[in-house]
């Protein structure tokens, strides 16, 4: 899976405000929060290069989606389904 950052990248020391009841429940289920918050960023920051791709692309999608629905989909004379 192509990753949007270098995982080799060294680790930083921050501070963080969190909601003291959800982090006592967390530590309490020994939850690992630095893994938690990198799984997190990372979730998001897939989520934003998704929609600048998608925004980036936008004309060449809708120029191919006019494509399909004037002539249909490549293979469709073989399709059995």
């Amino acid at each position: 899976m192509h990753r949007f950052f270098d995982e080799s990248a060294p680790k930083d020391s921050i501070n963080l405000c969190v909601n003291s009841d959800l982090l006592t429940k967390t530590r309490a289920l020994k939850i690992n929060l630095s893994a938690t918050l990198e799984q997190a960023l990372e979730s998001q920051l897939v989520e934003a290069e998704m929609e600048k791709w998608t925004a980036a692309n936008k004309v060449a999608i809708r120029a191919y989606n006019d494509f399909i629905e004037a002539n249909g989909c490549f293979g469709d004379e073989f399709r059995e389904f």
